[in-house]
């Protein structure tokens, strides 16, 4: 995408339609091939805000409430009895390890042999807990993965994001992680006009300085982002698009993937297909993981932006 579309404001008459495109065209979807991942948004509650999250987290924001361990215990139990074979179970927030109940469903699900993937500020909140984290690691920690949030790996542009002081928490949880032998990922962003292989090489410099065992090259244990804005103009995604782009739609990340939130004042969770817009109700599927197994109509710029162009997963 050249600069001049990059920043062209989005043309309104796009993504309207749920099934034609502005130019008329069909316009794509994907089905689930597998639940290969399982996302719980344990509530949007965050101890920071962000400049640009794009889940608009904050210490006020509880717009998606705190999930109960009882909550994810039943889906859970859904994957178990349907045999969906999900292998992984993603959480997310806000900052999950401000959900009073965080410990006890991630115990659980590690428990039942899951891979759970906690991604994190790894600032006060998760410090708080590191006497149970270390106990679970002891026990269970071979199939646990934090990916803890460096948006870049200077702290100037990191804390341009995340807000003053934010540098020395993440990196006093980072090492904390790493010495203890958790297994450890990072995500950072691509919004500074950088190159990727510039980032790479600037986040492998870091790792270095501090010691921690991070292959920045590894696109799983360093991923980077690209940055995300429903406001600037992007192109529709139609059925034509998978040949154009080569691109087939099994790699993108609702046909492997669902999200469960539950929102303020509602009396059960529903579950969404996709981590990237919690707020947006069409694309919520229904309250089961049955319902959610519905095809996905590709009616968002996330959906292009992030995933079919970008070829971004939020998953491992």
């Amino acid at each position: 995408m050249d600069a001049e579309t990059q920043f062209r404001p989005l043309d309104p008459a796009k993504f309207r339609d749920p099934v034609i495109t502005a130019k008329g065209e069909r316009r794509a979807s994907v089905r689930l091939k597998s639940l290969a991942t399982l996302w719980f948004n344990t509530g949007t509650l965050c101890n920071i805000t962000c400049q640009n999250c794009y889940i608009e987290s904050s210490p006020r924001n509880d717009r998606l409430a705190y999930l109960t361990a009882g909550e994810v215990a039943c889906f859970l139990d859904e994957i178990a009895s349907a045999r969906l074979g999900t292998a992984e179970i993603g959480f997310t927030g806000g900052e999950p390890f401000m959900n009073p109940q965080f410990i006890a469903m991630l115990e659980d699900t590690l428990g039942r042999g899951f891979r759970a993937l906690v991604l994190t500020n790894a600032m006060k909140p998760m410090m708080r807990r590191r006497a149970a984290l270390l106990d679970l690691r002891a026990r269970l920690g071979d199939r646990l993965t934090l990916r803890v949030s460096l948006d870049h790996y200077t702290p100037a542009l990191h804390e341009t994001e995340r807000g003053p002081r934010s540098w020395p928490a993440v990196i006093a949880g980072l090492k904390f992680l790493t010495e203890h032998g958790f297994t450890t990922h990072v995500a950072g962003r691509l919004c500074w006009g950088e190159a990727e292989a510039a980032a790479r090489a600037g986040y492998a410099r870091l790792f270095a300085e501090l010691g921690l065992p991070i292959d920045a090259q590894d696109h799983g244990q360093l991923v980077l982002f690209p940055e995300m804005d429903a406001r600037v103009d992007v192109p529709e995604i139609t059925t034509a698009c998978w040949g154009i782009l080569k691109k087939s739609p099994d790699s993108v990340m609702c046909a492997s993937s669902r999200m469960v939130v539950k929102r303020k004042g509602a009396a059960r969770p529903v579950v969404l297909s996709c981590t990237l817009l919690p707020y947006d109700s069409a694309f919520e599927l229904g309250e089961t993981l049955a319902e959610a197994a519905a095809d996905v109509l590709l009616n968002h710029p996330h959906c292009a932006k992030f995933c079919v162009l970008g070829g971004a997963s939020c998953s491992a």
